[in-house]
């Protein structure tokens, strides 16, 4: 996708991959990529006057919160009387976003946002555990299918592109709309949360909002609040 934004290629356009042999994850970490899963990137032309664009990131997450949430909803109704009684029952998750752009079903995280930029281009990368998710990470885990979700990739990505491009919109006009609709989805404020910044240092803390930019507030114990721009941030 950087080629073609370097050839010209126009905002909006989306590449989408059965699988990945150069994929990669943030900070470099390994990535890997079965068939079955959502691997999609798009492009966005910064325009002067628009709003910081890391903050795109958070609009790939509300946009694909919007997209999940009520495929998973779905999958998790009430079941039948006879199946609840043939223990079939399961504890129903909801899906949820943690800063800066995970999406999450429960304390799960579903997929992965990475963002690069070239001149007034960025990419945006989204990987979607559709049908499988990785293991032994040290972390929850978990795919759509998971969920009880059945759902192709292009599918997904055909529901994904017009709620992505509807978003930007929004983010162009103003960060508020979008802070708004990211704060609505999030963990509470008072969420314990541990942040591991770039350096390596850990903070901990309790979720105390967002800034007008995007940035993660973190309450210490001391009742002091930091404000974050960049790390790995885990729910306690």
């Amino acid at each position: 996708m950087l080629a073609l934004a370097a050839d010209g290629a126009p905002e909006g356009l989306w590449l989408r991959a059965d699988r990945q042999t150069g994929g990669r994850g943030r900070l470099g970490r390994t990535w890997v990529s079965p068939s079955g899963n959502l691997y999609a990137s798009t492009l966005v032309r910064v325009r002067p006057g628009d709003p910081p664009p890391a903050t795109l990131a958070m609009v790939a997450a509300v946009a694909l919160d919007e997209v999940v949430a009520p495929l998973v909803a779905g999958a998790a109704a009430p079941r039948p009387v006879h199946e609840l009684e043939a223990g079939h029952a399961r504890e129903v998750a909801s899906v949820r976003i943690k800063w800066p752009n995970d999406v999450l079903v429960g304390d799960a995280k579903l997929s992965g946002i990475l963002l690069e930029r070239s001149g007034d281009a960025v990419v945006i990368g989204l990987g979607v555990n559709v049908a499988y998710h990785p293991e032994g990470l040290g972390r929850a885990t978990t795919s759509l299918a998971q969920e009880g979700v059945a759902i192709a990739p292009p599918a997904l990505l055909e529901a994904l592109a017009p709620a992505f491009a509807r978003w930007v919109e929004i983010w162009r006009g103003g960060l508020s709309a979008l802070l708004a609709r990211w704060l609505a989805r999030a963990h509470p404020v008072g969420t314990p949360l541990s942040a591991t910044l770039p350096d390596g240092d850990i903070r901990s803390g309790t979720f105390a909002g967002l800034n007008a930019d995007g940035a993660l507030l973190l309450r210490g114990a001391d009742g002091a609040t930091e404000v974050i721009h960049a790390a790995d941030v885990f729910l306690v």
